[in-house]
């Protein structure tokens, strides 16, 4: 038993002082309202710190290193470990525009560590391969085409570990692709697209109640002659069925932008993520694809044409949102934990400090700095 006291702690009704978390094996005994020492627990002093929930990952390709897409076992172990010490405490493994084979690999990976008890890894997100080519980024083309239900079809029928799809709503047969994955409990999103407004209205009525990395790799207002056109953007922020995830590095979401799509959107629609590549959490100074440099904090396609990913970690979010976009440091927390738990369907084990739920813990000081990590009740950090 150990029992975290000596911090102001985030609670579903904001932030109790003097109060103390008590941890049982892998779950939280108690959010308690005094921090008197508890029998026989190992007492672990927070020093004026932010307790607050660990973060959950929506979307990272890999860490330390290694990437998702290697399929291997070893590869998604040491990504998924790098991101833990970095204040990540559950994750969704992300695989960029992939073959079938590549995705077939993946899920079985995957399905072997999520048995495990206690695993932080929650399911596959796949980023592609149904993206606009003339979006798709650092995405590998040879692999991008149009949603081809006889490829989706058995990925979604035989494995249960694919939780989120991303797909471009302009493309042929992308409606059926979105109402599919939401009949077999995965949720598809919106990326890497020129759609327009009228194709986001769409794609929410097949299901599509989220969208990828906002702002980066999606239409926006345009003229077309005399006239404006709406994009997917625009969409995002009007619709107020649409969920938004940021890369909250400071690069790819400018603080102003960052700031504003919080104003709009508000903590219960905005979640923060990494969007990170082998390189982030690691010494490495060359990218996994040979085709990225890393160069100012992110991660670039060689020709300078586009960003590539990031090189983020959690804790990089919650300081990148705090201290350059002015965002209060609970509402940056949630949009790390709470708001990802619930756009994937989790809330009811992780996400916020509860009796019951799991013991997915994180302490940062008052300057945003990571202090402790307990994943399922493990010091991981700290």
């Amino acid at each position: 038993m150990k029992q975290i006291f000596g911090g102001r702690i985030l609670t579903p009704e904001g932030w109790l002082t003097g109060g103390s978390v008590i941890v049982e094996g892998g779950k939280i005994l108690e959010v308690s309202n005094h921090d008197l020492p508890v029998e026989g627990a190992e007492r672990i002093d927070a020093q004026g710190g932010d307790i607050v929930p660990g973060g959950i990952e929506l979307h990272v390709h890999g860490g330390g290193g290694r990437d998702f897409m290697e399929g291997e076992e070893e590869a998604f172990r040491v990504a998924v470990d790098a991101h833990l010490k970095h204040g990540t405490t559950a994750i969704f493994p992300t695989l960029s525009s992939s073959s079938p084979a590549m995705i077939w690999a993946a899920a079985k990976t995957c399905r072997k560590l999520m048995d495990e008890p206690g695993s932080p890894i929650l399911g596959l997100h796949l980023e592609g391969p149904y993206f606009n080519k003339a979006m798709a980024g650092a995405q590998m083309p040879e692999y991008i085409t149009p949603p081809v239900p006889a490829d989706y079809e058995p990925l979604l029928t035989q494995t249960d570990v694919i939780k989120r799809w991303d797909a471009a709503p302009e493309l042929p047969g992308t409606e059926e692709f979105g109402r599919f994955c939401t009949a077999h409990g995965c949720l598809p999103a919106i990326a890497h697209t020129k759609g327009e407004y009228e194709d986001a209205i769409r794609a929410l009525r097949a299901g599509f109640t989220h969208l990828t990395h906002f702002t980066n790799a999606m239409s926006t207002m345009h003229k077309e002659r005399e006239y404006k056109k709406v994009g997917i953007v625009e969409a995002g922020y009007e619709q107020e069925g649409f969920t938004v995830e940021v890369i909250a590095d400071g690069i790819h979401v400018p603080a102003p932008l960052l700031s504003m799509i919080y104003k709009i959107k508000g903590v219960e629609r905005m979640a923060l993520i990494t969007d990170a590549l082998a390189v982030a959490a690691s010494d490495a100074t060359e990218a996994f694809d040979p085709r990225v440099i890393i160069e100012d904090g992110v991660c670039k396609l060689a020709d300078r044409s586009a960003l590539a990913g990031s090189i983020a970690t959690m804790d990089r979010l919650v300081r990148t949102a705090v201290q350059q976009a002015g965002i209060p440091a609970s509402d940056a927390f949630r949009m790390t934990s709470e708001t990802p738990a619930r756009i994937m369907g989790v809330y009811d084990r992780k996400g916020s400090l509860q009796k019951g739920k799991d013991a997915d813990i994180t302490i940062y000081d008052d300057k945003q700095e990571l202090r402790l990590v307990m994943q399922a009740g493990n010091v991981v950090v700290g």
